[in-house]
């Protein structure tokens, strides 16, 4: 399937509010949250996955100190707009995220953030060490600034 023939959702007025975003992996989930205005994306961390329940408790928990009224999923696709086996975790995720939550979830097309974290990372001159625990957050950070990017482009 091609990102074309997705439903990529977005907030219909745009970001208005403190949005959340999450870059879900199979062992971990960085966390970025905008500012109060939902124009920048700060990278918050990275926690462990530990099952459905506590998965469902962390993101709670984020949403509520967060005050965030809206959470944005990075969406793994290919290259070319595929739908990769991560991203059908990821979708499956989200969705769970949807009906635990109660604020919107959305999916963004995360393609490259995580590379792109990694070369920032370098170019800051973080230790290899030190990326790889910064890696996850700074590519949420990525996704949600992304988002946030074409959303006020619109």
């Amino acid at each position: 399937m091609k990102l074309s023939e997705m439903t990529l959702a977005s907030s219909d007025s745009g970001p208005t509010a403190k949005l959340l975003g999450l870059d879900v992996g199979d062992r971990r989930v960085g966390v970025a949250a905008s500012d109060e205005l939902g124009r920048m994306a700060f990278s918050r961390g990275v926690f462990k996955r530990r099952g459905r329940e506590a998965d469902l408790a962390q993101v709670r928990g984020l949403v509520d100190s967060e005050r965030a009224g809206l959470v944005v999923v990075g969406l793994p696709l290919h290259l070319d707009g595929g739908v990769s086996e991560q991203a059908r975790k990821t979708e499956r995720f989200a969705a769970w995220l949807r009906a635990g939550l109660d604020c919107p979830v959305v999916l963004w097309d995360e393609r490259l953030s995580t590379s792109e974290a990694r070369a920032l990372l370098a170019e800051a001159g973080h230790r290899r060490s030190r990326r790889r625990e910064r890696l996850d957050a700074e590519a949420a950070r990525i996704l949600l600034q992304d988002y946030i990017d074409a959303e006020r482009a619109r």
